[in-house]
């Protein structure tokens, strides 16, 4: 007698399953609206150019950010020294084969561009693709066919 409950019915052994479906649900849809905002990247103001191509979408390529203060992130990772830069370009981006693009605001003097441009060269990465704007139109990168000489 003591198992059952007043009205003579016993106690509901079964798990009732619909209230963790609903949680499961929501905090799907939670991470779901999260997750884009979380890899938006880094605020740059890219310099505009007519002739480029699409940022390939795979997760096989890097980017390299160097903002108008002169901070430069790898991915969204600052980076305080160039030799420390040195370091996570072989190891994140050579070992690895992973492509490299150069993100430079249009504000950054071209001296500290070269800079990293020459930080790329001496770890042993021949092919660098730079991120332009389209005129009035969404990121876009020019295609990886190695570091940009002057002639």
């Amino acid at each position: 007698m003591a198992s059952q409950l007043k009205n003579g019915i016993g106690f509901v052994s079964e798990i009732n399953v619909t209230p963790f479906v609903d949680v499961m649900l929501v905090l799907l849809i939670i991470f779901m609206v999260a997750t884009p905002m979380m890899s938006q990247g880094l605020d740059v103001d890219l310099p505009q150019t007519k002739n480029v191509e699409v940022l390939p979408t795979e997760s096989e390529h890097m980017v390299l950010t160097v903002r108008r203060d002169g901070k430069v992130f790898l991915d969204e990772y600052g980076v305080d020294d160039m030799e420390m830069l040195e370091g996570y370009l072989r190891s994140l981006v050579k070992e690895k084969n992973k492509s490299l693009f150069l993100q430079a605001d249009k504000e950054v003097p071209y001296g500290t561009v070269v800079e990293v441009m020459g930080h790329i060269k001496a770890v042993g990465i021949e092919k660098l693709g730079v991120m332009a704007d389209k005129p009035d139109a969404a990121p876009v990168v020019a295609p990886p066919a190695g570091i940009v000489r002057p002639r």
